[in-house]
Order: structure tokens, then sequence, then C-alpha cells
């Protein structure tokens, strides 16, 4: 990380000005807490591939819904809306015995129809101030709202992960299903519940996108897939599961937008851009992958 801030300092000084880190902070927000969402589900060993879907539904509807219902409830609707979404991935995954990756590629199809057919296909726009308030005015001086949600989740989410007997259950679900099934752990009930937090977390990345875009967005945060499974990676969650944590994330997430950013600001064209995110996405899996465990993303 230090590495890519010095190079791309050098590269264009205006990269270590203030004006790009407020610009990586506020980038910063979104991303991680969509990383977040995915984080215990791979975790366990699976994946969710919807997360990003469930994003872009979830800022559509709170934008469609703010002004009508007004903040606190609508915010809750979609929150729970997220949830009702988790746990059908994650009913369908554990109790239909069906791979989370097959399940939450379909929810994700399922997810941007529905995104289209509320949104008519294009953007909804609201007049509420809340979300602009809660999103990306600053509590604490020079950090966005945004960015202090994102942090203060991620550091709940690792209180969970390594001081409660629930986060030991996802490790060991994810290190050895079967042991810890005949350890006593309720596998079924751990994994229903941590997809039905993934989509939780999905749902507060989507409020947070609208936010900062200041209007729902069809497809808004569907582009945001491959950068959240990057950050999840590159911060050392093993995809084979039971390896990584949030805190993890949290430092994967800063790679990867300090990396999107120095190659914005170098004027890296797009499609080149791709390939590197993809590259480092490839070189982080080979170098975290137990192999020895792995088969295939349950």
């Amino acid at each position: 990380m230090i590495v890519l801030v010095v190079y791309f300092g050098v590269q264009n000084a205006a990269f270590l000005s203030p004006d790009s880190a407020q610009n990586i902070l506020r980038q910063l927000a979104f991303l991680a807490v969509l990383a977040l969402a995915g984080t215990f589900v791979i975790l366990i060993g699976g994946i969710d591939l919807s997360v990003a879907a469930g994003a872009t539904l979830s800022g559509i509807l709170v934008a469609t819904w703010i002004d009508d219902l007004g903040g606190p409830l609508a915010i809750a609707a979609v929150l729970l809306c997220g949830a009702v979404v988790g746990l059908a991935n994650g009913l369908i995954s554990t109790l239909l015995r069906v791979p989370s990756f097959l399940v939450t590629l379909g929810m994700m199809s399922v997810l941007n129809g529905i995104s289209n057919t509320v949104s008519n296909g294009g953007p909804v726009s609201y007049q509420s101030g809340l979300l602009n308030t809660l999103v990306n005015e600053s509590w604490v001086p020079g950090l966005p709202n945004g960015t202090l949600i994102a942090f203060v989740l991620v550091a709940v989410f690792t209180v969970v992960a390594f001081a409660t007997s629930y986060g030991r259950h996802i490790y060991a679900v994810g290190g050895n299903e079967r042991a810890a099934r005949l350890s006593g752990v309720r596998v079924r009930a751990v994994k229903l519940s941590v997809f039905t937090l993934s989509g939780v977390v999905a749902a507060i990345a989507g409020i947070i996108f609208t936010g900062q875009a200041s209007t729902g967005v069809p497809l808004g945060a569907d582009p945001s897939l491959l950068n959240s499974i990057a950050a999840i990676v590159v911060g050392g969650t093993a995809l084979s599961g039971g390896v990584g944590g949030p805190h993890r994330t949290l430092l994967g997430t800063l790679v990867i937008v300090i990396l999107s950013s120095g190659m914005d600001i170098t004027s890296v064209d797009p499609y080149t851009q791709l390939i590197v995110k993809g590259a480092v996405v490839i070189a982080a899996v080979v170098l975290t992958i137990d192999r020895r465990r792995y088969g295939t993303i349950k």
C-alpha cells in the first residue's frame, strides 16, 4: 500500500493532495461496506455475488421511498428488504444444497431486473436531505460520515468475529464444516444468519451509494462487484473459508481504492484498469487459497 502511494505520488503530485485524500475516503465508504457484506459469507466458505445488485436495489428503493415514508422508516424498510434477500440466498443454498455462487448469481439477475422495473430504467431523484447528512457531511472534521459509518461497521464486525462465540462458529464452519457440526455448532443456523447479515450490510452500502450520488441509479453499484471481491481477497481472506476477517477487508479495500484512484489520476485507460484489477484478484487468490482442502465454493 505504501509502495502504491509513493509510486502514484511520484507519477502525479496531485495524488498526494488533500482533495485526493478526501476522494479516497469517499470511495472507501461505499466499497468497504460492500466488501464487508461479502466477507462473512466467504469466511464460511461460500460467496455472495448478489451484494452489488442488492446494493443497487437498496439505493433505488431508498430514493423511491424516502420522501413519502420519511428517512428513518424508508431506511428501515430497505434494511428489511436486504435481510429478506440475504435470507432467501441462505435458504436456497443451505436447505436445497445449491452452491452459493449459483444461487447468488441468479439472485443478482433477479435484483437487477427488479431495480430496472422499480426505476423504469432511469435515475430516481428525491428531495430529502437526510442521506446527504448521513453520508456526505462530517461529524468528525475531515472524515465524511459515510466513511465513519464504514469504520464503525468494520470495528463492530471485527469484535463479533474475534470476541464472540458466533464469530468462532463462523470460522469453525469455514475451516471444517464437518468438524464444526460434530463439535455442536449449528451449521445451518450460522449459514442462514451470515447470508441474512450479508443482505443487510449490502443494503447499507446501497444507501451510502445513493447518498453519495444524490440519486438512485439503476445498475449503479454493479460495477463494484469485482472491486469488492478484490478487496476481500487482497486483504487476506481466503476464498476457501476460515481465514481472514473484517479488519483485513478494510485494508484490502484501502489498497483497491488507492490503486483505482491512482490509475484514474495518472490517466490509465479504463480497459487497462480492468486488466490490472483482474490480475490483482487472481494473484491474491493464488496467494491465499488453501489448496489442500479447497474443492469448490459452497
